[in-house]
């Protein structure tokens, strides 16, 4: 009897058929939060100041935080799009079935965005 996680009998597959949770989850977060992640991680590889990170991460964040949200979350509906449609999965059925899964998803994303945002805060007061 095939299990939901695992490829039918026979075919020699190995592939799982889970959704790709932390893929997705970290994906969403990490877009949401760019705002500030994309001047520190310059900052951190020393292509910019620490000060010029600092403000432009404060610039975009006090202009275009919603944006880069709201981008954050059309990356997690559109993996999550791709990955229930790769599956045969994409219908209200589909959506009941991998319900838990897909509330992890958020969670791991909303979890990313707020470690970041607390990362990114953090190396802020050394700037």
């Amino acid at each position: 009897m095939d299990h939901p996680g695992e490829a039918p009998a026979g075919t020699g597959k190995s592939r799982s058929r889970r959704l790709p949770v932390w893929r997705m989850g970290l994906a969403g977060g990490l877009v949401g939060i760019l705002c500030c992640v994309g001047p520190t991680v310059l900052a951190l590889l020393g292509l910019v100041s620490a000060g010029t990170a600092f403000t432009w991460s404060t610039d975009l964040y006090d202009n275009y935080a919603w944006w880069f949200r709201l981008g954050g979350l059309a990356v997690l509906v559109l993996l999550v799009w791709l990955a229930l449609r790769r599956r045969d999965q994409c219908s209200i059925a589909g959506i009941r079935r991998w319900r838990r899964r897909l509330l992890g998803v958020l969670a791991i994303a909303v979890a990313t965005y707020l470690t970041l945002y607390a990362m990114t805060t953090w190396l802020g007061t050394f700037a």
